[in-house]
């Protein structure tokens, strides 16, 4: 139990405010659960609690009751409507059984006048109420902020997924057939087997992102970039079709040599095929281009969509920047930077006038002079 005088505010006071507080003070019992003040109310006076708990909570943007803190013994609550000269901000229960002191308003302020010492107890207490409720805030923000990256993470999973089991699928379908042949049963099998890797690789490369892997720990080897694409576009065809859309090679493909890892790798070009395919709803047409110079290869897609929206053009390959897909989560893109990142190289995106969107990267050339590939697709 405590007395008022033995509190850390009042004990700064002199016996002269003290005896005259005494004969003012009054006490207030509280059953559990029942309610001291609520928002709204005037702010006649400070509370002292002697003994029992209070708890302060206020009513939030979304209608939501949130719990700023609990007041024990010792401590005050009420004090800052007094100061404004406001209406109470927040709503004040007793969680036990609680006795509390009571000071009126206009006698809280004459001891803030008349007492420095005391002014600078109170200045102390509300300085340390709103650090913890500054605590409070960070630790809830923090907390809503991980739920909501854990729920887009899980969305873009499962929108990764979609693809290569619906694959699954409608081959496992057609290979379920009675008139399928012995040809197309083997050819499906090595379909599914394929999308199966592709999920597992999927899943790797988005637990990879979220534990932000450092560029040490990528291993890239030696690979004909021109024999990479070829087995690339025949994978990519069949899935882009099942969505109305034509793979079209454009130009020759350069026999270069470069350090990939042909895996990750591959997951930028179903990124990035697959945002032209939710560009182009009603069908289109993905056309790949690559050119050299001495130092890189330059790969581009380019789809018949509408372009990209200017709103969202300078923040493409920022985690979780998205527009104008219902369940779109912004991943893709910078999954894709973070790729190519860790291939030494560079990735960018334009509208070409007239046309869709462009998606250009770069990529070092490991060793030897680049010679166009003249072999038919």
């Amino acid at each position: 139990m405590v007395t008022f005088d033995s509190s850390a505010l009042f004990r700064q006071l002199g016996s002269e405010d003290l005896n005259h507080l005494r004969a003012i003070v009054r006490e207030q019992r509280f059953s559990s659960g029942s309610q001291i003040f609520k928002e709204g109310d005037q702010g006649d006076g400070v509370y002292l609690v002697k003994t029992g708990l209070v708890e302060i909570s206020g009513l939030l943007a979304d209608a939501a009751r949130h719990v700023f803190s609990q007041i024990g013994p010792g401590e005050i609550f009420g004090e800052m409507a007094v100061l404004e000269n406001k209406p109470r901000s927040a709503c004040a229960i007793a969680k036990l059984d609680s006795t509390v002191y009571f000071v009126p308003r206009e006698e809280m302020l004459r001891l803030v006048e008349s007492s420095p010492a005391m002014a600078m107890a109170l200045l102390r207490e509300i300085s340390n109420r709103l650090r913890e409720f500054n605590r409070q805030y960070l630790v809830e923000v923090l907390q809503a902020e991980r739920l909501t990256i854990l729920g887009r993470f899980a969305r873009s999973i499962v929108h990764d997924l979609k693809n290569p089991l619906n694959i699954i699928g409608i081959t496992a379908e057609m290979a379920g057939m009675d008139q399928i042949s012995p040809g197309f049963k083997l050819e499906a099998r090595t379909r599914i087997r394929k999308q199966v890797d592709r999920i597992s690789d999927l899943i790797s490369e988005i637990l990879e992102f979220t534990q932000a892997p450092s560029r040490s720990a990528v291993v890239l080897s030696p690979a004909n970039y021109s024999v990479f694409l070829r087995q690339l576009i025949e994978e990519l065809r069949p899935e882009l079709e099942l969505k109305s859309a034509a793979l079209e090679l454009e130009g020759l493909l350069p026999q270069v040599e470069l350090l990939l890892d042909p895996k990750r790798l591959r997951r930028v070009f179903y990124n990035l095929t697959h945002n032209a395919t939710d560009a182009m709803p009603e069908g289109g047409k993905i056309i790949l281009r690559v050119h050299t110079n001495q130092t890189e290869v330059v790969t581009e897609i380019e789809d018949t969509g509408p372009g990209i929206a200017p709103e969202i053009a300078s923040q493409l390959f920022q985690i979780f920047a998205t527009h104008g897909k219902a369940h779109g989560t912004g991943l893709g893109l910078s999954i894709c930077k973070r790729i190519i990142d860790d291939h030494h190289g560079w990735i960018s995106a334009r509208n070409e006038p007239g046309r869709g969107a462009v998606f250009s990267f770069g990529l070092p050339i490991a060793q030897g002079e680049p010679k166009p590939d003249r072999a038919a697709l």
